[in-house]
C-alpha cells in the first residue's frame, strides 16, 4: 500500500485531503499530522478585537473536518528525512511516505524582532494574528481612552496581506462609534511603498487613508521596539512613538522545514509556482502559506490552488505529465468600516482592476469599490469556509483568474 502523508491540518491540509480521499483508491493510505486538535478560522481574528466575532465563531474540532479513511495524528513534527522518506514525530512512531504534502502554514514570530515580545507584549504591544492575541486586544481596546495607535507590519511576506490595513479602517470606525476619534491618532506603517502598491489600486483607493485621517509611514522596516520609550525604530533610525502598537510580527514557516533543508530564510518551502512541487524533490509538495509563492498568503489562494494541485497530483502518481498550471489567482475582501468592504481579484501577472465579480457587468460584488454587499460577502464567507471550502467542495468559480467583467485601464 502506498502512503501519502500530509503535514498540517489547517486550511490547506484539510482542503486537500478532502479533495484527494475520494479520488485515491484503497491502495493509498492517507495520514495527516497536526500538533493540536483545534481548527481555527483565522480570517475571523480580525473581527474579535472589535467585538464583531467571539471565540465560538472561529473555533471547531479538527476531527470534524477530516474525512473517513484518513488517519489523524496529533504530534509535533521534529523533522523530515528526505533520503529515507520519513517524517520524524515527537509523539509516536516515525511515518514513512511515498508522497509528502507540507501544509503547516506560516506563523507570527515576535521573537524575531528585538524588544517586541518583552514586558510590553500584550500591554502596550499587541497582535491579532493569533486567537489569544485577538482576545487580549479586544480587552485592551475596551480600556483604551485615547492616544497614538500605530498599526505596523514587521516584514514581508505575511499571511492575509490586507488584514493590517483592514484593522486600521475598522479602528477608525470603532473609535468614531465610541465618540472618541478626535482623541485617537491612527498611524499605518508598512515596508511597502504605499498602502496600495499596484498602480490601478493606488489610483482608485489611495485616498481612503487620507479621508479617514490615518497617517501613513511607508518604506518602513522596523529593526526593534524600544518598549521603555514606547517607540518603534526602523533600520534607518526613523522613530514612531505609540501609546498602543498593533503589530504584524515576522511570519515564519515551521522550524522543521528549515532544519530539513527544504525552506528559504523564513522556513517557507521553495516550490515551482505553477505546480507546487518542492525544488529538487520529486515527491514533496507544499501548499498554502507554507509555500514560498510570489502571491498572497491567503485562503483564497489555497482554494484556487487546490483545484490545480489535485489534477496534477493525480496525473503524476499515475505516471502522466502534469498539465495544469496555477496562475497565482487571489481574491480578497477588504473591510473598510461602516458596514462596507472592497474586493480585489488578481494573479501573478495581472494587478487588481475595477469591475464586477463574479458575473461580468452584474456582480453582485464590486471590484476596487466600496459597497455593503462586499461587506456581507466577507461576513458570509465564514459559513462557506466551514461548510464548503474545508470539505473540499467546489464553488462555481474557476481556479484561473478571468478578465471578463474587469475594466482595463488606458
Amino acid at each position: 500500500m502506498k502512503k501519502l502523508v500530509v503535514l498540517g491540518a489547517g486550511t490547506a491540509g484539510t482542503m486537500i485531503i478532502n479533495r484527494l480521499r475520494p479520488k485515491l483508491g484503497d491502495d493509498w493510505q492517507i495520514t495527516v499530522v497536526d500538533q493540536d486538535r483545534t481548527h481555527l478560522y483565522q480570517p475571523g481574528f480580525l473581527f474579535i478585537p472589535f467585538g464583531m466575532y467571539d471565540e465560538q465563531d472561529v473555533v471547531r474540532e479538527r476531527r470534524d473536518f477530516i474525512p473517513q479513511g484518513v488517519d489523524l495524528v496529533i504530534s509535533e513534527i521534529e523533522g523530515i528525512d528526505t533520503d529515507q522518506q520519513t517524517v520524524l514525530l515527537a509523539n509516536g512512531p516515525d511515518l514513512e511516505y511515498d508522497e509528502l504534502i507540507i501544509a503547516t502554514g506560516t506563523h507570527p514570530t515576535p521573537s524575531e524582532t528585538p524588544g517586541l515580545d518583552g514586558p510590553a507584549w500584550r500591554d502596550t504591544v499587541h497582535d491579532f494574528y493569533t486567537l489569544d492575541g485577538a482576545v487580549a486586544l479586544f480587552d485592551r481596546l475596551q480600556r483604551f481612552e485615547g492616544g497614538r495607535v500605530v498599526v505596523n507590519v514587521m516584514e514581508l511576506p505575511y499571511k492575509c496581506p490586507v488584514a493590517p490595513l483592514e484593522f486600521a479602517f475598522l479602528a477608525d470606525w470603532h473609535f468614531r462609534e465610541r465618540g472618541m476619534r478626535d482623541r485617537v491618532e491612527l498611524v499605518y506603517a508598512t515596508p511597502l511603498s504605499g498602502a496600495f502598491t499596484k498602480p490601478v489600486a493606488s489610483a482608485k483607493l489611495g485616498h481612503m487613508l487620507e479621508e479617514k485621517k490615518v497617517l501613513t509611514e511607508t518604506d518602513y522596516y522596523p529593526e526593534r521596539v524600544d518598549a521603555d520609550r514606547n517607540v518603534l525604530v526602523s533600520y534607518d533610525e526613523r522613530e514612531i512613538p505609540f501609546d498602543l502598537l498593533v503589530t504584524v510580527p515576522v511570519n515564519m514557516g515551521a522550524g522543521f522545514v528549515g532544519a530539513s533543508g527544504l525552506g528559504d530564510e523564513l522556513n517557507h518551502v521553495q516550490v515551482d509556482k505553477a505546480t507546487f512541487l518542492a525544488d529538487g524533490h520529486e515527491n514533496i509538495w507544499a501548499l498554502g502559506d507554507s509555500a514560498a509563492l510570489p502571491t498572497s498568503k491567503a485562503g483564497s489562494v489555497v482554494h484556487f490552488a487546490s483545484e490545480v494541485f489535485t489534477t496534477n497530483f493525480l496525473r503524476r502518481i499515475r505516471g502522466l505529465p502534469m498539465l495544469e498550471a496555477f496562475d497565482g489567482h487571489a481574491n480578497c475582501y477588504i473591510e473598510s468600516g461602516f458596514g462596507k468592504a472592497l474586493l480585489i481579484d488578481f494573479n501573478y501577472d495581472t494587478e487588481p482592476l475595477p469591475g464586477k465579480f463574479p458575473l461580468p457587468g452584474i456582480g453582485p460584488f464590486t471590484l476596487l469599490g466600496e459597497s455593503e454587499i462586499n461587506h456581507w460577502g466577507k461576513m458570509m464567507f465564514r459559513w462557506i469556509y466551514w461548510n464548503t471550502l474545508l470539505r473540499g467542495k467546489d464553488l462555481p468559480l474557476p481556479s484561473e483568474m478571468l478578465m471578463a467583467g474587469k475594466e482595463r485601464e488606458g
